[in-house]
């Protein structure tokens, strides 16, 4: 088993030093109040390309340059936030990008992939068609969840969390694959055993409980579908199911009711543009899904920002 250490993350962070945002952690008074809790918010949403997802792609192919290993090109997969950080970082190194995306993909994902100078193919069998890309072109296949260098750029989200919040009670983190909580979970665990790290995931793409009942790498039965797109991943890494089987305290469902009222919540109370993956924790929260001493402090991890305008146009209090 191999697992992402803390001076991985540190690495990472070295690495990536000014080629991403520090996202800020902010107090929001308003959801504290309405919950009886401290309420952090990780405001990934501010990051480059919109999400997280900038940090792994970035560190992934820096961490290769180091190791001599800087290819040709880049195959991936990806919903949408994946993609347009793997088109970022290879137009940074100056490579080429072909991304394969689900024909549902939201346009205005799709539309930062070819604005970062990827190139889109639109495919139902996102791993089989992305595999045959890599081997015709010559090209790396960048997994964007199940590998080493990405959960350690997704790392530095914790690392930064842990350094910034203090002491802090409970860390809820949105689980699509499972990068951003294995990354999570070991800088904040590293960092401070005590705090507790939960993942939410949507009870209709739910590939982290189901790789827990049939083992990483076992595509769920239907393909997923959530309002929080971002999350909707075929089926959990190994890497990431043990980063998750090691460091991560539980993962709840929450159905899409939920996530629909959330996010409308944490948009009018955050007073900044998050997409529905993000407002999962908060979700989880509604439901009571999560057993939270009163008054505890609580860091919800907004991983995202990019949602398409005729969404927001259906939402409503």
């Amino acid at each position: 088993m191999s697992l992402v250490a803390s001076v991985d993350i540190a690495a990472a962070a070295a690495r990536l030093a000014g080629r991403v945002v520090r996202t800020p952690l902010l107090f929001s008074e308003r959801l504290s109040e309405a919950l009886g809790l401290v309420v952090l918010l990780k405001a990934e949403n501010l990051q480059y390309t919109g999400s997280f997802k900038a940090r792994g792609a970035q560190n992934a192919l820096l961490a290769r340059s180091e190791r001599g290993q800087l290819p040709a090109g880049v195959a991936t997969f990806s919903a949408g936030n994946h993609a347009a950080a793997a088109a970022f970082a290879g137009r940074r190194l100056g490579l080429p990008v072909v991304v394969c995306m689900p024909p549902g993909a939201v346009e205005v994902k799709v539309a930062a992939v070819e604005r970062y100078g990827g190139e889109v193919v639109l495919t139902d069998d996102l791993v089989g068609t992305c595999q045959a890309l890599a081997a015709e072109r010559g090209y790396t296949l960048l997994h964007p969840f199940d590998d080493l260098d990405v959960i350690a750029g997704a790392g530095t989200v914790g690392a930064e969390l842990a350094a910034d919040a203090g002491t802090v009670d409970l860390v809820l983190v949105p689980v699509g694959g499972g990068g951003l909580i294995s990354g999570v979970a070991a800088a904040v665990k590293q960092a401070s055993p005590a705090t507790r790290v939960i993942g939410i995931e949507p009870a209709t793409a739910n590939a982290v409980t189901h790789g827990r009942r049939h083992g990483a790498l076992v595509p769920l039965p239907t393909p997923p579908r959530s309002l929080a797109d971002g999350l909707t991943a075929p089926y959990v890494g190994r890497h990431n199911l043990d980063h998750i089987d090691k460091y991560v305290d539980a993962v709840i469902e929450v159905p899409e009711h939920a996530i629909e009222r959330a996010w409308w919540e944490l948009l009018d109370a955050s007073k900044l543009l998050v997409e529905p993956s993000a407002a999962v924790g908060l979700a989880a929260l509604r439901e009571h899904a999560i057993e939270v001493d009163p008054g505890a402090r609580v860091a919800l991890v907004m991983s995202g920002g990019n949602v398409a305008p005729t969404t927001l146009g259906r939402l409503g209090p």
